[in-house]
């Protein structure tokens, strides 16, 4: 197991980690009109720049290398995002392995917060790893186009 930067050339396949995540995880939380419309099949071009304009890591699990858990860092809103693993290799601490990592680079960064939106089923797993919920929150999709109940929350580093 293998924990690194993306490439840009991974993004397709970032994407559909992404995608099967949510689809697999997330049908307690949305609807499944919700689900479709939030995870669609082809990727929004703007997600290459997110993969090249922020410390975006993976974990690479399988023979060939490739990903199975992918998040990044937004360093502009000093934010946890895309943390996503694959249906078949969750809960094997790969999400909170990149998540580590993503603490230890906004430390590194001389960030003093970070925040993030969490799916209403995953906010045990931040506050396991030290993130306060703020209050329920509204995420708005592009992809949905309409908002999605989230949690926000933030850690103090």
């Amino acid at each position: 197991m293998e924990l690194r930067l993306a490439r840009a050339q991974e993004a397709q396949a970032l994407w559909l980690i992404r995608n099967q995540a949510v689809r697999a995880r997330c049908v307690d939380v949305y609807d499944a009109d919700t689900i479709m419309a939030f995870t669609p099949d082809i990727m929004p071009a703007g997600f290459v720049a997110c993969i090249t304009q922020n410390p975006f890591f993976v974990i690479a699990a399988t023979a060939a290398g490739g990903p199975v858990a992918t998040g990044f860092l937004d360093v502009t809103r000093a934010s946890v995002e895309a943390i996503f693993t694959l249906p078949a290799y969750q809960g094997r601490g790969y999400a909170a392995r990149i998540l580590a990592r993503i603490i230890s680079e906004a430390k590194t960064r001389g960030l003093t917060r970070l925040t993030l939106a969490s799916t209403p089923n995953a906010v045990q797993f931040y506050r396991r790893r030290g993130f306060s919920i703020l209050g329920e929150g509204q995420y708005y999709s592009a992809s949905a186009q309409r908002y999605l109940s989230c949690v926000d929350m933030s850690l103090d580093l």
